[in-house]
């Protein structure tokens, strides 16, 4: 017996609370009206507090079927008629978001398109530069290419000045030379020229 008192105090605890609406303290919102009044008690005979908009957000304190208590976003607290109240986002709350996530979209694209044209341009330098040290490569190797041929040239010259010294050395010593073959030279000539006379002198005789 105490089975099925337990099983029917459950099934009348779980229609209760489906007969009762929303828990405690969840968000609801205002349903697609233009505005609806947030009064301090129960019924339309009760002071208006403040008027909601369509889609302000609600946390409900009491929910009942005709009157819910609920809490606005601005702190004040009343009583508003339950129909007009929704635990789904209303159309337009949900087109404000699309909207919003639309246009942080559109500014990320802005963004991204910035940041594309700086990396052209980082890219078009950054070819730029690497066009330059090529040519900074190719411009070495044509100077070291120069200088190899400068210190062959330098060598050539260096070789070919020891050589116009040793020539100019050569020439300075000739007349000496020179000087001393001169007197053995005439001597010969002489030598001969006396010769030459005897043999006349005998083939007269």
């Amino acid at each position: 017996m105490m089975t099925k008192a337990y099983q029917s105090l459950l099934v009348i605890l779980l229609f209760m609370a489906a007969v009762a609406g929303p828990a405690f303290s969840e968000d609801m919102y205002v349903a697609s009206v233009t505005e609806i009044s947030l009064r301090t008690g129960p019924s339309v005979d009760n002071k208006i507090i403040t008027m909601l908009k369509t889609g302000s957000r609600l946390e409900v304190i009491e929910y009942k079927t005709d009157w819910s208590q609920v809490r606005a976003d601005n702190g004040k607290s009343g009583w508003v008629l339950s129909r007009f109240i929704t635990p789904k986002k209303p159309e337009i709350l949900l087109f404000d978001e699309l909207k919003e996530k639309n246009q942080a979209l559109l500014s990320k694209i802005t963004q991204l398109e910035e940041e594309n044209k700086t990396l052209t341009v980082k890219i078009a330098s950054l070819v730029e530069l690497e066009g330059k040290y090529n040519q900074l490569q190719q411009d070495s190797a044509d100077f070291l290419k120069l200088e190899a041929k400068f210190n062959e040239a330098v060598k050539q010259n260096e070789a070919q000045k020891a050589a116009i010294e040793k020539l100019e050395t050569t020439m300075d010593s000739d007349p000496k030379i020179w000087f001393l073959i001169g007197p053995g030279v005439f001597i010969v000539g002489l030598f001969f020229g006396l010769s030459s006379r005897k043999k006349k002198k005998s083939s007269l005789l």
